[in-house]
């Protein structure tokens, strides 16, 4: 562009993530024109309470009148940070039918009701931007939308919640219970007062459904996702990990079968030391993807946090300004609905400890029992024994879940069998 023009945005919240972003385009204006040729300024902010304090945010900015701020004929490009679901939902497809592109960094809103949203996008002609919504510090959508749109992609699995990560890690590194591990994460702010959605994998499910859809091209929604969290996992766990050799993640799962079929998961699971995502500690993400062209790449950064969320969203704002002056938009196209996977089909090695009196035969017995299923044992270790009760650990090879689960029932049948323990899914080397 020989001329700079100027974008107006609207910015529908004002909290840690909008206050950020409009701090951000503030500072950066002035280089985003020297590099861009165009000029972005917010003009309107709508927040729930215009009265409230908030440092560095010119209060003539803001408003209580949400679908005001969508209507303005004056402003350009529609910023969403206010989260929810339903609301938010008609105020974004009120904005493509006004023919403004969005930036949002909504996960919830998109795990449910993102090909929906593709579509109105795609049938206003604008852009819909959510690189924010998943594992927000990390680039990672946008390669997903453009650099590995040709890719045959096989799997992704990833990292993408910091406050599970940091519980995780503190439970591996300094010895913490998970208790102890939540409650310092809930002082640093990594935590919410009520951390189930974290903790119980319902954040990173919201974010699997959103990987799969754009890796694969086909509509998964939040639902299709099998969840289970970290809350029983003990500092038991993470010793037999270690001395095994592994680490354990909560990991977003996401692999297309040979017929199509789309298997998205999020659990803890068992990563050998080896493995590029095992290093990640504390509240940092990283997804990793596996695709015939690429082999294996990684993507490692912050996943969460106001400036690395508003940092994202301002490039997703310049790149769909850009396209909005240059009278184009990029498009994720109609997405059927994927087949999904049932859990019960899924592929994976396991970890399991058993509890079995320590007497001749038993190991036998327990082996017969995997054996006759079609499990193979991979590894075994037995624990010193307790009142004649000793702790077997197995890990296996690859089997199918159901396969493993009628496994682990005919054990818990045998006599001298007094307790299936922890079970967990293990990513092979």
């Amino acid at each position: 562009m020989n001329t700079s023009q100027t974008v107006r945005l609207g910015v529908l919240g004002c909290g840690t993530v909008g206050s950020s972003f409009c701090h951000l385009i503030s500072e950066q204006s002035d280089e985003i024109e020297r590099r861009t040729g165009i000029r972005l300024e917010v003009s309107a902010i709508s927040v729930r309470d215009a009265a409230k304090a908030r440092p560095g945010i010119d209060s003539a900015l803001l408003t209580t009148d949400s679908h005001g701020v969508v209507s303005n004929p004056d402003i350009d490009v529609i910023v969403e940070t206010m989260g929810g679901v339903e609301h938010t939902m008609e105020l974004m497809t009120s904005a493509f039918a006004a023919g403004k592109p969005v930036v949002t960094a909504n996960k919830e809103l998109m795990a449910l009701h993102g090909p929906e949203l593709f579509l109105a996008a795609n049938a206003a002609g604008v852009d819909l931007a959510l690189e924010a919504s998943v594992a927000a510090g990390l680039p990672f959508i946008r390669a997903l939308r453009e650099s590995l749109v040709g890719e045959d992609i096989s799997r992704a699995m990833g990292i993408v919640n910091g406050t599970t990560n940091y519980i995780l890690s503190q439970m591996t590194e300094h010895g913490a219970s998970y208790h102890d591990a939540l409650a310092e994460a809930q002082r640093l702010g990594f935590a919410e007062a009520d951390p189930t959605a974290d903790v119980g994998g319902f954040d990173a499910g919201s974010k699997a459904a959103i990987i799969a859809t754009l890796a694969f091209g086909e509509a998964v929604r939040a639902g299709d996702v099998h969840i289970e969290g970290i809350e029983t996992i003990t500092a038991e766990d993470i010793a037999n990990a270690t001395r095994m050799g592994h680490v354990i993640k909560l990991l977003a799962v996401v692999e297309q079968t040979d017929s199509g079929a789309i298997a998205a998961r999020v659990h803890p699971t068992m990563l050998p030391d080896s493995h590029p995502l095992a290093s990640v500690r504390d509240s940092f993400n990283a997804v990793y993807v596996e695709g015939t062209g690429i082999d294996q790449i990684m993507f490692y950064g912050r996943g969460a946090g106001g400036h690395p969320t508003a940092a994202m969203m301002v490039g997703d704002t310049i790149d769909v300004a850009l396209n909005k002056l240059a009278g184009v938009h990029r498009s994720v196209g109609e997405l059927d609905a994927a087949t999904i996977v049932p859990i019960d089909d899924s592929v994976s090695a396991f970890y399991v400890s058993i509890d079995a009196l320590d007497q001749p035969g038993v190991l036998a017995d327990i082996s017969g029992a995997f054996g006759s299923h079609g499990v193979s044992i991979r590894s075994m270790e037995q624990e010193n024994s307790t009142e004649d009760v000793a702790r077997l650990v197995f890990i296996t090879h690859e089997a199918v879940e159901s396969d493993f689960r009628a496994t682990l029932e005919a054990v818990s049948e045998l006599e001298a069998v007094k307790n299936v323990g922890q079970v967990l899914r293990v990513v092979c080397d």
